[in-house]
């Protein structure tokens, strides 16, 4: 839909993402509603930033009635599906959108899209800045002939920073637009990137997705609504990602961190500690392993990925080259917040599924302390308690579900036994972590579940942490 003038909106959550689309709606012509199960003292700032807007607002729940009046339901990211109102919306014939799919309708420029179950905020956020360095660079070819036009640029978000529906109506057909898009977006969406990346696809949300196989569904609509004009980049390490290879309509690109086989173009690393690019008859050398500053090899993948992407996109190698030495890395992601009498404290706030934990302790070859918990999203611990029994020295679990993972943990005992210890808070965590940390270890934040028991997301706990250690002596 492109003409939303007098159209009857209600937009469930009234979060970063609701309220961008409410914004954007307003302006366009839209009545538009903003539900939020919340109190109204708890929107107080959400109604402000909506006041220069004609906005309705209706707080405390979600009752059936909104949608008497409504031609379209927008869901915000975390809304399930499952809610009797949007359940009620499906059996009127209301369509569902969100505001991803809204932008790809309305975007003028090329878009690149990515997802995966682990790795796709620093692999987005390292295209990003690939496709930055791209634009800037670009600027001294570009002046002379386009001396009466702005000259393009590269607009980052969707699932992470500021979503793009607040910057669309400033896009240009010379722009470029890198999304990262969750499971939930892509659930409603229509339309696919002309540049689609499937990292991986590992057991994660199954609290809203239900099965493995609704959840792949999802992350496969990023590729369903691609042509034969449009380039698919799929794991090939993974098998939930590769599984997906037929549904490529374009050309198909992948990355691995062994040598590809025949036939394959991508990026890998190849066993000189080389990453390389091949595609067709062409072997591009791009970069030794040890100039790549981030950990482990989950994060090799991220950056082969993101070259794979960038060579998708026609990005200049010095450009992507330029942008991976300088990359540190994301706030909240494997983040070191500083060393104090010998320890040094990670970040690994983002980290929200057991295997991404899991991730995180191949990264150190140090004794760790990990601290684990938060909120489960009813996935699989196993995997994870017995590599701590192999790995990890000291446990601290903490939150909604510190019990159960210490049970875990206690249950798939082997020869090593592991100190375990249990807090209510993540404040109360750091204290336990400083108490058994010696000179030497790594005390690891990889919480392998969500925030949303004690914080309003991943990025105020990892913000609370990094404060917690800092203000240790």
């Amino acid at each position: 839909m492109k003409n939303w003038n007098n159209k009857h909106v209600l937009i469930l959550g009234a979060a970063r993402q609701g309220l961008a689309l409410a914004r954007w709606l307003a302006r366009h012509g839209a009545n538009v509603t903003l539900n939020d199960s919340r109190r109204e003292e708890d929107l107080v700032a959400a109604k402000q930033s909506l006041a220069d807007v004609n906005v309705a607002w209706a707080v405390g729940g979600h009752p059936l009635e909104l949608l008497d009046n409504s031609e379209v339901l927008c869901l915000s990211g975390g809304v399930p599906l499952t809610l009797p109102i949007v359940e009620e919306a499906v059996k009127r014939g209301i369509p569902l959108t969100n505001d991803s799919q809204i932008f790809m309708e309305v975007v003028p420029c090329k878009t690149i899209g990515i997802t995966g179950s682990a790795g796709k905020t620093t692999t987005t956020t390292l295209v990003g800045e690939m496709a930055k360095k791209h634009m800037q660079n670009a600027e001294g070819r570009m002046r002379n002939v386009s001396a009466l036009h702005r000259l393009p640029s590269a607009f980052i978000g969707g699932n992470i920073g500021d979503p793009l529906i607040n910057y669309v109506d400033d896009m240009t057909v010379n722009d470029l637009a890198v999304l990262e898009l969750s499971s939930f977006q892509l659930e409603q969406m229509t339309i696919s990137p002309s540049i689609a990346a499937i990292l991986n696809i590992t057991p994660n949300h199954l609290d809203r997705h239900g099965t493995m196989e609704a959840y792949t569904t999802a992350k496969a609509h990023i590729l369903d609504f691609q042509t034969d004009k449009d380039t698919a980049i799929l794991g090939r390490d993974d098998k939930g990602a590769w599984n997906l290879r037929s549904r490529a309509k374009g050309n198909l690109l992948t990355f691995s961190l062994q040598e590809l086989e025949d036939g394959l173009n991508g990026t890998y690393f190849s066993h000189d500690g080389l990453l390389s690019l091949r595609d067709g008859f062409a072997y591009v050398p791009l970069m030794l392993r040890e100039k790549v500053e981030l950990r482990g090899d989950h994060n090799i993948a991220n950056v082969l990925a993101a070259f794979a992407i960038g060579h998708a996109a026609g990005f200049k190698l010095d450009d992507m080259l330029e942008a991976v030495e300088e990359f540190r890395g994301v706030p909240h992601r494997l983040e070191l917040v500083r060393e104090l009498n010998g320890v040094r404290w990670y970040n690994d706030s983002i980290a929200t599924a057991p295997e991404r934990a899991a991730a995180a302790i191949h990264a150190f070859s140090e004794p760790i302390v990990l601290m684990l918990g938060g909120r489960d999203k009813n996935l699989p611990w196993g995997d994870l308690a017995k590599l701590i029994h192999q790995r990890v020295d000291h446990v601290v679990v903490f939150g909604e579900a510190g019990e159960m993972i210490q049970k875990t943990v206690a249950s798939l005992g082997g020869e090593r036994s592991v100190d375990v210890r249990r807090a209510q808070t993540l404040k109360e965590a750091v204290t336990l972590a400083a108490e058994v940390a010696s000179a030497g270890d790594v005390v690891l934040l990889s919480p392998g579940g969500t925030s949303f028991d004690e914080f309003k997301d991943f990025a105020e706990r990892g913000e609370s942490f990094r404060k917690w250690v800092l203000d240790l002596s």
